[in-house]
């Protein structure tokens, strides 16, 4: 029930109560500002929980959108060292350094396709590392 109240108490945060439109160009407008504004920072902020329920809910917040091109590449967003302008992934071509929040570090390329969901997979001298959670890495830098 308790999660039930969240989800309302989000969506209604992210609706506005009353918003005049005199035309289309104001409505598309405004879902892009509060795409930019809202749900993109959200993503970035949120937790892999949080994520997770969001993406049951994906088609009703974000409207008919693959939440792997929205929802989880902006979280993934919150470590600019992952992503790059323009992709709609993961960014695989550049070796990494992950830091968790338990200060370990694992270094390598990160495998776009296995890394879905809030978990990252690394792929390194030693092979594929476990997957990562989203809530256990705490930065991303390029390395090479």
């Amino acid at each position: 029930m308790a999660d039930s109240q969240a989800i309302v108490s989000f969506l209604e945060f992210l609706i506005p109560q009353s918003v005049a439109m005199s035309d289309f160009d104001q409505l598309v407008d405004s879902r892009k500002q509060w795409i930019a504004d809202v749900l993109v920072p959200w993503c970035r902020l949120a937790s892999l929980k949080q994520l997770v329920r969001a993406e049951r809910e994906w088609l009703d917040i974000a409207g008919k959108v693959d939440p792997q091109k929205t929802l989880w590449l902006w979280a993934w967003g919150r470590f600019p060292g992952l992503v790059s302008e323009g992709l709609n992934g993961v960014e695989e071509t550049y070796r990494v350094l992950v830091t968790l929040r338990d200060g370990s570090q694992q270094a390598g390329y990160p495998d776009a396709r296995r890394t879905e969901r809030g978990r990252l997979v690394l792929l390194g001298e030693d092979g594929e590392s476990d997957p990562l959670s989203l809530d256990e890495i705490q930065s991303v830098e390029r390395i090479d």
